[in-house]
């Protein structure tokens, strides 16, 4: 220690730190200052003498047991080298067995060759603890073996296997290095995230080993013959763009593991698959669908060249597939692009011997991508065989495939069969099921148990029979395909609660005209609702005539609105009338309404608006035939002549167009009274 106040010197023993060479530390110090001058001087002397007291001669045990601070192994090594008297000036103080000049045993020597190969040196600072220690001595029998731990071992004891063993682990370690060259190009030039970076490197082994194997064949290149790996690992990773692609695909909504998919199915051609990709745009496929494409066929469309791609798309499109529509079409079934021209061809021609044309045969492939690509042709025969059991020939399969291609997609065990046996258990019969498939084929695509079973159920709940729902599906077959909660549902309630329908009334309603369960309640129901009650119909009356004719709840209010006009103003009818009557508003004005009245009115007769209106011609002349003649029976006292009455059923079969042809024969009569007896 040195004194700041007194000039002296001061000799510490250092014997009490048991240095290993039993060696004494003597330090002498010498400072000069001065009260009156600001600076100083100081000398540091360092002595290193052996203590005669406490030197012993190490045991040779002593001499081969390890320094356990690795990490400064060389300097004590250098240190104990000079303190030792024994051993000349160029030999370290310790050796091993085999008499090898390093200090560091064969494990840890293999230990800092590992840590050597290592791309980046672990981070070190006060208290920090190493991620990969090397072993302690005591511990070292029961590790196993590094990877680079037989380079060490004595030759004459490796064997085959041992060397298998270090190339493999040596290969890992390259591996390694490679995938966190990766993983910091990620990282730096794409800005991705830490996490994000390694859980994609990790889904990128074909592509690491691709990289890896590269960098390895430049070694043999006159221009990185003496570049070290890591430097053409990451010469390699910027020329593939693996970064932008990597960033085009997450932009395109890809997670990480399909992105890894992707670029090993490519096995390092990168170029080709962005080629690829950019081509696939410029059929208007977008970018989601793209990465879909290549997990599904990637490794297909990657061996087939862009030629054979564009000849597919060229003969589709002179079959009838829009150019504009072939993104979509491709997207949603990229088997397409895999085909063969000549398999290509079959199976364009199955649906053209059908009698299909090329622009039905377009939109049937815009309908349903899949209905070209995604079954094998055994099963479209399959499939079009069971739907002609229906009744339908060729061309009626061709017309309906063309309408609805979503049939052939549909399994025939899993769909058609379960739901043509409920249906015939509700009573639908060959010809039902037949008109069902022609007008609504959707309904053999839909699930039985989670969709047509609960509305069946729902519909035997409030009241209508087994029979009645049968007929229901077959006049109605979109109801099946109606969602129960947000379309059935609400217009039963509405009809119970706003339309005046009983709840006694309410399954006639619904099996009378189940159309009702299709329309709209804000656009349609409750407009028609609204318009009758402002009529002066109470909603009792309403509910009556809805059980009636439920029907009057479906035409246009613009069109009930003449016929309402001309009942109240021109017939001068009351408004009971037409609650007794409902379907009065469902016969043509021009056509049907406004002739017969006038023949009516012409031959004063009056009729009942049922009688009036819900006959036909031939039965409507009847009974003005027959209202004239009894009226003239009881003006007379007699009947007519049979002459006169065949004459007069001759006329008014000419015509109700004219009410002259009754006023002629109602003359005629008159005379012909007059003139017999």
């Amino acid at each position: 220690m040195l004194c700041p106040a007194q000039h002296h010197r001061l000799a510490v023993d250092a014997s009490a730190f048991r240095l290993p060479s039993a060696a004494v530390l003597h330090l002498s110090a010498t400072t000069s200052h001065s009260s009156h001058k600001p600076s100083s001087t100081t000398t540091l002397r360092v002595s290193l003498t052996p203590n005669p007291e406490t030197t012993t001669t190490p045991t040779p045990q002593q001499q081969r047991s390890p320094i356990l601070r690795t990490h400064n192994s060389k300097s004590t090594a250098f240190l104990l080298h000079h303190l030792s008297p024994s051993s000349p000036q160029h030999q370290p103080p310790h050796q091993n067995d085999h008499g090898d000049d390093d200090v560091l045993s064969e494990e840890d020597r293999v230990r800092l060759w590992e840590l050597s190969l290592v791309r980046k040196r672990s981070p070190r600072f006060p208290g920090s603890i190493l991620a990969d220690p090397p072993p302690p001595r005591a511990r070292a029998e029961s590790v196993p073996p590094s990877p680079l731990g037989t380079l060490f071992r004595d030759k004459g004891h490796a064997d085959d296997d041992d060397e298998e063993d270090m190339l493999i682990k040596a290969i890992e370690i390259r591996r390694k290095v490679t995938a966190q060259i990766l993983n910091d190009a990620l990282q730096k030039e794409g800005r991705f995230g830490i996490t994000y970076a390694t859980n994609l490197v990790s889904k990128m082994g074909g592509f690491i080993d691709c990289v890896m194997i590269a960098a390895a064949a430049m070694k043999n290149m006159p221009d990185f013959s003496t570049s070290s790996f890591n430097v053409r690992a990451r010469i390699i990773v910027d020329e593939t763009n693996v970064v932008d692609l990597v960033r085009w695909f997450k932009h395109n909504e890809l997670s990480y593991p399909q992105i890894g998919k992707i670029i090993c199915m490519s096995k390092g051609n990168l170029k080709h698959l962005r080629s690829l990709a950019e081509w696939l745009k410029g059929i208007h496929v977008k970018g989601k669908f793209i990465g879909t494409m290549f997990l599904r066929v990637g490794e297909v469309i990657l061996s087939r060249s862009m030629d054979e791609l564009d000849d597919n798309v060229e003969y589709l499109e002179s079959k009838g597939v829009r150019r504009d529509w072939m993104g979509y079409i491709v997207g949603r079934c990229p088997e397409l692009l895999a085909f063969s021209m000549d398999e290509l061809k079959t199976r364009v021609a199955f649906y053209m011997d059908m009698g299909m044309k090329e622009h039905d045969f377009g939109t049937m492939v815009y309908d349903c991508p899949k209905v070209l690509g995604f079954l094998t042709v055994d099963e479209m025969k399959f499939k079009v065989s069971y739907i002609r059991k229906f009744g339908l020939n060729n061309e009626d399969v061709g017309r309906l495939l063309a309408f609805k291609p979503h049939l052939m997609v549909c399994g025939i065990e899993e769909k058609w069969k379960p739901l043509i046996k409920y249906l015939y258990y509700l009573g639908v019969s060959s010809d039902g099921l037949r008109k069902i498939l022609v007008t609504r084929p959707i309904v053999f695509c839909v699930d039985l148990e989670e969709t047509i079973v609960p509305k069946v159920q729902f519909l035997q709940e409030i009241g209508v029979h087994e029979d009645a729902i049968g007929r229901m599906i077959v006049k109605f077959p979109s109801l099946l395909t109606y969602n129960l909660q947000k379309k059935i549902r609400p217009k039963v309630i509405f009809l119970l609660t706003k339309a005046g329908v009983t709840r006694k009334n309410i399954a006639k309603v619904i099996a009378s005209a189940p159309q009702l369960l299709g329309r709209s309640i804000a656009h349609k129901l409750d407009a028609n609702v609204k318009y009758f009650l402002s009529l002066g119909i109470s909603l009792e009356d309403l509910g009556e005539m809805i059980t009636d004719f439920p029907m009057i709840l479906l035409y246009n209010v613009e069109l009930l609105r003449p016929k309402y006009r001309y009942l109240r103003r021109i017939m001068v009818r009351p408004l009971q009338d037409l609650i007794e009557f409902p379907r009065y508003m469902s016969y043509s004005l021009e056509e049907r309404i406004m002739p017969r009245h006038k023949v009516l009115v012409e031959n004063r007769i009056n009729f009942t608006l049922q009688d009036m209106l819900a006959i036909t011609d031939e039965e409507f002349n009847e009974r003005v035939v027959a209202e004239l003649r009894d009226r003239e029976r009881f003006e007379a006292g007699g009947a007519l002549l049979e002459s006169e009455h065949d004459k007069l059923m001759d006329r008014m079969q000419v015509g109700l167009e004219s009410s002259e042809v009754i006023n002629d024969d109602w003359s005629s009569s008159n005379e012909m009274r007059d003139i017999g007896p």
